[in-house]
């Protein structure tokens, strides 16, 4: 659903012809939204040793009544902004909430004006506020003691049936029970998203699915066109809508003019495809137009399903306000859920993390033992653009699986070309170039000559204006009245997706020889496309997606970003029933299934098998977890070849796929596994800026726990991840990895491998860990020695510690930085060049 994706392409283009709104580059621009996302962080901390309210609110109230009424009458611009406080301080919720009412009356002349100016209280998870505050306001309240950060409430973009059997995970077996009908009745999926279509097949109730979980503390929401006791099930527990962020940015919500629901009901159907991808019930015979028929379900089809809805539509777009985010994050956590799924996010300058509310929401998640599983971003294949790249969080980047939809076309009987589509049925005309239509040959709305192409199938290059996305040629063919469009684009971007007019993708050189055929024919050309079909296990997959967004990550590079990759092309899943596949207004075509591609489709797969591992493992923290599915990853395709970046047609690396594809079955017994204590998340804290006192007011208390920061920095390497990233590798450094044993048999014994970064010599002491009874935790150290002259090149290779049956894989990322040389031209940033090497390991099967 971001700018990656086809169908937003359509529908900018769309909005642009009805002229309802200016674009530049099919992108829509907000200014004044990045210009007000300032961030506050101070440094400052109040003693709550005392522990009782009036010790709480002195603290605050440290400013005098005179300073805080010398702000009242500031004329600035009023946003919504985020007032965060880090733990609570209070047991009571309402004691909580009155504490931020309180504090909030600091920077307003009454009570009253501050219980106006309130959007939420977040009081169950995190102690912290959103209210409508003038730039004056805030500043005032980041500089309060207690106060973590103060930060602009942003607006952030959704990152828009095959996918299971393909990583593994098949439905019918006759030896054994699938994992899929195993795991799963007893865990809460969260879902954060545009919300639901409870009609639905998807989100009925399984065969002999049992009570709703006695944890479970959330509830359904009534509001428009949804009632709790119809729309409720055992599958679909819960079900809630946070709509005044959205509402303070963007105004009230329309729905005469903005096909929208007051309630958790979806009209996008971002929400209802991601939520049945992650935890759908299973359906037989599921197909759209025809297409990928076959059984539909989630990666944890028994699992129970919460529904958010943080995300609104908007001229055919999903937004996302902060303020919203953080409220469903603090219902979340006190409603019980164990996973939380979300795919949205910003693309960079990133937001420092705590001053982020999908950071600060996912940090309170990780400290009460939920996992939070965050789609990665549409902004590849430049590198450095990933998003949700904090260490407590996953981030997943998406790439392809073996099933594609060929689509003939044959042109005046003499050659055929082979592109991807979804056409259903057969399609004759005359085949005409972009220049006959559009000015300099560019498919754009704005190019038209106003000639009619009646009964034309235009060919249009991407790389002609550009034009953006085949939706942005789509809307220009069009306008123009064409019958179709034969759209060129570079290698590996041919995705077949659901298009407004019959579109055929193919690669750059099928369009040259096509240009070439029409320039040389006396007349229109005679072309016919044949129905596509769908065909399955015939081309080499997994491959990254182009628009998959690349590490490594821009505010925290020794932490690698993505961490794993998963399907997110052309996926199957649920569709909402009276929404269009394309949303536009003009196409009456309706579906209960539908195709999308991003990043938003592979963060609900690694969810769904978030929930069978939490379940199969409920005593796993959120890091060993994400351990299992990073150290049990793969790297090589179908065809047992190196997993290809698309957009590129290189070998992947760590920055496109993280530790690799994710293996489901492997990740259920991964042998050992890297898990992160209290500490190491201080660590962490100590290197972005906090002191023990923040500190203190961040991290829930632990028996032994030392909170303070060392003097001498220690790098974030040194974090107990189950990767290994060195961003300034300038001499001899030594590393400290810590693993525990999970595997059935508690002794063991583990040797160990190494691929070995080129110019970078690894030495690993102990090579050999033996596990008992007595010691299922080992340590090991690896120390990395620069060996050659280098600046702004990373390298890759591999740790493998294997017993003989697991293989628990661990990425080595270095980057070498002992070149002396000053001069400009040759220092490159270490965020833009990557060196790739071939050190793939085998597929384990």
């Amino acid at each position: 659903m971001k700018k990656k994706r086809d169908r937003e392409g359509v529908g900018v283009a769309y909005i642009h012809l009805v002229g309802t709104i200016a674009l530049k580059g099919g992108k829509i621009t907000s200014l004044t939204q990045e210009a007000h996302a300032m961030l506050f962080n101070p440094r400052q901390t109040c003693d709550f040793s005392r522990g009782d309210m009036a010790a709480y609110l002195q603290c605050f109230w440290g400013l005098s009544l005179s300073l805080s009424l010398s702000f009242i009458q500031s004329i600035s611009t009023s946003h919504v902004y985020v007032v965060y406080l880090g733990l609570s301080q209070f047991r009571d919720p309402l004691v909580t909430s009155k504490s931020h009412i309180q504090l909030l009356s600091n920077v307003f002349s009454s009570e009253e004006e501050a219980k106006q100016s309130m959007l939420y209280s977040y009081k169950h998870g995190f102690s912290g506020f959103s209210a409508k505050l003038n730039s004056t306001q805030a500043t005032t309240l980041a500089n309060m003691k207690g106060v973590i950060s103060v930060f602009r409430s942003r607006v952030l973009k959704l990152h828009t049936t095959r996918s299971w059997d393909f990583i593994g995970l098949t439905l019918y077996s006759s030896e054994v029970t699938p994992l899929q009908l195993t795991y799963g009745d007893d865990v809460v999926v969260g879902v954060f998203d545009t919300g639901i279509w409870p009609e639905s097949e998807s989100f009925k109730e399984e065969p002999g699915l049992g009570p709703i979980p006695s944890s479970w503390k959330g509830k359904c929401v009534r509001g428009e066109d949804f009632e709790p006791k119809k729309d409720c099930n055992r599958k679909l527990i819960g079900a809630r809508y946070y709509l005044q962020g959205f509402e303070q940015e963007f105004g009230s919500l329309n729905t005469s003019g903005n096909p929208e629901y007051r309630s958790a009901r979806d009209f996008l159907g971002h929400g209802t495809h991601t939520a049945s991808t992650a935890v759908g019930s299973i359906v037989k015979n599921a197909s759209m137009l025809g297409f990928a028929l076959g059984t539909a379900r989630g990666g944890a089809p028994r699992a129970r399903l919460a529904v958010y809805k943080v995300c609104w539509g908007k001229d055919l777009d999903g937004n996302c306000a902060e303020a919203d985010i953080l409220a469903a994050f603090d219902d979340a956590l006190h409603d019980g859920v164990k996973i939380i799924s979300a795919s949205f996010g910003s693309d960079p300058p990133l937001a420092p993390f705590f001053s982020s509310s999908a950071d600060i929401g996912s940090f309170h998640a990780m400290q009460l033992g939920v996992s939070s599983v965050f789609s990665a971003g549409n902004a590849g294949p430049d590198p450095s653009l990933v998003g949700n790249v904090a260490p407590w969080a996953i981030s997943v980047a998406a790439s392809s699986i073996d099933r594609v939809f060929p689509t003939a076309i044959v042109i005046d009987s003499n050659f055929s070309v082979m592109g991807e589509s979804l056409i259903t049925k057969e399609i004759n005309g005359r085949l005409v170039s972009a220049f006959s239509y559009f000015a300099d040959g560019a498919c754009l709305a704005e190019n038209w000559n106003k000639r009619v192409a009646k009964r034309k199938i235009i060919l249009c290059f991407s790389n002609r204006g550009p034009v953006l996305s085949a939706g942005i040629a789509q809307a220009a063919v069009l306008a123009a009245s064409g019958l179709g469009l034969i759209f060129v684009e570079p290698p590996t971007k041919q995705i077949a997706d659901v298009d407004i007019i019959p579109t055929v993708r193919v690669d750059v050189g099928q369009g040259n020889r096509i240009q070439i055929y029409i320039a040389q024919s006396s007349q229109n050309p005679v072309v016919k496309i044949l129905p596509s079909k769908t065909v399955i296990g015939k081309s080499p997959a997994p491959v990254v997606a182009s628009f998959s967004s690349r590490g490594p990550s821009p505010i925290s590079p020794d932490i690698l970003k993505p961490d794993v990759t998963a399907p997110g092309v052309t996926i199957l899943a649920a569709w909402p029933s009276k929404t269009s596949p394309t949303l536009l207004p003009f196409d009456d075509r309706r579906v209960s299934w539908n195709f999308q591609s991003g990043t938003s489709m592979s963060c609900p797969h690694v969810s769904g098998v978030v929930a069978l591992l939490h379940s199969a493992h409920p005593d796993w923290s959120p890091a060993a977890i994400r351990s299992a599915l990073m150290t049990t990853a793969y790297t090589r395709d179908n065809t047992f070849d190196s997993i290809l970046a698309g957009g590129s047609r290189e070998v992947s690396g760590p920055f496109d796929i993280g530790a690799g594809h994710i293996h489901p079955s492997k990740a259920m017994d991964p042998g050992l596994v890297y898990d992160m204590k209290t500490r190491d998340y201080i660590i962490f804290l100590c290197n972005i800026g906090y002191n023990k006192n923040q500190i203190n007011m961040l991290v829930l208390p632990s028996p032994g726990t030392d909170t303070s920061c060392s003097r001498a920095r220690q790098t974030d390497s040194n974090i107990n991840y189950p990767s290994i990233t060195v961003s300034n590798l300038q001499s001899t450094m030594t590393i400290k990895r810590t693993v525990r044993n999970v595997g059935t048999k508690t002794t063991a014994i583990y040797f160990v491998s190494i691929v070995k970064p080129h110019g970078v010599e690894v030495l690993i002491w102990p090579r050999i860990l033996i596990f008992s009874c007595f010691k299922e935790e080992l340590s090991y150290f690896v120390t990395l020695k620069p060996l050659k002259k280098s600046k702004g090149r990373y390298d890759f290779g591999e740790i493998v510690w294997s017993d003989g049956f697991h293989y628990v894989r661990s990425p080595l990322v270095v980057l070498v930085n002992t070149s002396n040389d000053d001069d400009p031209s040759t220092v490159f940033s270490s965020n833009t060049t990557a060196a790739r090497s071939s050190m793939q390991g085998p597929l384990r099967s």
